[in-house]
């Protein structure tokens, strides 16, 4: 598990290097270009959903805890 400064840090630069290619891509069409910002755009989504989840994790805990104490408060409501 990367910690957020690592995932913010990659975010960051991923964001830059975007910035770049949009800046490229304004002096004219170039189809390579197009595609590696295609594939930063996908990779900013994956690193924005793994530091949403990181900070998920430290406030609220592990996923697996958070389930396992939701299903014992239902069956505790069930029981009710």
């Amino acid at each position: 598990m990367r910690s957020i400064s690592e995932i913010r840090a990659e975010i960051e630069g991923t964001s830059q290097r975007r910035g770049e290619l949009w800046n490229t891509l304004g002096g004219g069409h170039d189809r390579t270009v197009a595609d590696e910002l295609k594939q930063l755009d996908e990779s900013l989504a994956r690193l924005w959903d793994e530091h949403r989840a990181a900070r998920a994790r430290i406030r609220f805990g592990e996923r697996e805890k958070i389930v396992a104490r939701a299903r014992a408060e239902e069956r505790l409501a069930r029981a009710a």
